[in-house]
């Protein structure tokens, strides 16, 4: 019953894919659509991506099944403490959709106006807006770098990644908007109105969307798949990452407040130029100016150090990842070329340098060989060379007045 089930529901996208219209797909298979699950909608898109459905084309396409799946979705109901990862994401969403709509009755307004002095007030509070999307970032970062990976844990590896191709939209949506109303007074007004009028459109298109699909697939497959033990492993990463400036505080649950006493062994390793403690090693590496991630011959995410001032989030969710899973789909074929070039013995460095948040940060690629060679894996290092970039002439004196 559960295959045949699983077949019409195959059956129900690929018609979808081909142009047949919802209305026709809802009355032949409305038997089926009456009992669907959110889980099982998750597994059969990810399926259709296994058999060659490419994720762009799945993403397109999502907008098409909801209007098939959209009545019987509305049906679940989610029931979750406060404390809880999935309730403070849904919190979020209510915050940024309210974000959005005081966005557009703000725009209502500006476009109505012929001159900018008119309307000097209302552009004060889009500017305003514009920095609450800019600091929702942490909403993305907490699904991207805990929610996903536990889902991946649990065998649903498409769905994220089809939610993550979103998130980089909702980026680039909301840096322009923010950027057409930090420099509104550098182009003509008219210019600016037609600019932020697509702006508007396409964020009050992708987001709304976006967040039903998360509320009504993603997170009630997440609740009947993670355990209550990494939930409550979530809630401690989503603490350390941090919460946006309009999230509401969550109320931890009392059982889960007492801090884990961690162990750590005092047993030596030797090297070849001497020994240390695993105390003294993690010690170490934790105090080094730089990001560390490395990834083992599998592609998988095996450790990465926890400096004081990371610059790209790592939580312990990402252990056992593989890297290509860590990053935009839009970069994954440039990830795989870095990985490539380096088991073949055909490169042994890449790099990259961005500008994030006025800040200069260095990113370099490297083999880790054996003695003998054998590639081992490889190792990200990350770094911010802001003020080393500044350095000139020489210091050879202490200085720290």
């Amino acid at each position: 019953m559960l295959e045949d089930k699983s077949k019409a529901l195959k059956e129900i996208i690929k018609q979808l894919h081909s142009g047949t219209p919802p209305s026709d797909v809802k009355e032949r298979f409305s038997k089926i659509l009456e009992t669907v699950t959110p889980q099982e909608i998750a597994k059969i898109e990810q399926q259709l991506v296994v058999e060659g459905v490419p994720r762009e084309e799945l993403q397109k396409l999502c907008d098409i099944h909801l209007a098939v799946f959209s009545e019987q979705l509305d049906k679940t109901t989610v029931q979750i403490q406060s404390w809880h990862p999935i309730k403070i994401l849904m919190e979020e969403h209510k915050s940024i959709l309210s974000l959005l709509e005081n966005y557009g009755r703000l725009f209502d307004i500006v476009k109505k106006a012929e001159k900018l002095t008119q309307v000097e007030d209302e552009i004060s509070k889009l500017n305003s807006i514009a920095e609450d999307f800019n600091d929702s970032e942490k909403h993305y970062l907490r699904e991207e770098n805990v929610i996903f990976p536990l889902l991946e844990k649990h065998g649903i590896t498409e769905p994220p990644a089809i939610m993550w191709m979103e998130h980089d939209k909702i980026r680039n949506a909301k840096k322009e908007f923010q950027e057409l109303v930090k420099k509104i007074k550098e182009q003509d007004f008219q210019i600016f109105k037609e600019k932020i009028d697509k702006n508007f459109e396409a964020m009050n298109t992708i987001i709304p969307n976006h967040f039903y699909k998360e509320n009504n697939i993603l997170f009630p497959t997440a609740l009947q798949l993670i355990t209550k033990e990494e939930w409550e492993e979530a809630l401690t990463v989503f603490n350390e990452i941090g919460y946006c400036r309009f999230t509401p505080l969550p109320t931890v649950a009392p059982e889960i407040r007492e801090e884990k006493i961690k162990e750590v062994s005092l047993d030596k390793i030797k090297f070849e130029t001497g020994s240390l403690t695993i105390e003294e090693v993690e010690a170490i590496l934790n105090s080094l100016p730089i990001d560390i991630t490395f990834v083992d011959t599998e592609d998988k995410v095996k450790f990465f150090n926890k400096s004081e001032r990371r610059i790209f989030i790592r939580t312990k969710a990402v252990i056992g990842r593989k890297v290509q899973q860590c990053h935009p789909q839009k970069s994954v074929h440039i990830v795989n070329k870095i990985l490539d070039s380096f088991k073949d013995g055909k490169r042994d460095v890449a790099e990259f340098w961005i500008e994030m948040g006025g800040r200069l940060i260095y990113i370099r690629y490297f083999p880790v060989r054996g003695k003998v060679g054998k590639y081992l894996g490889t190792i990200e290092v990350t770094q911010d060379v802001t003020e080393i970039k500044k350095l000139v002439g020489e210091r050879r004196l202490l200085n720290w007045e």
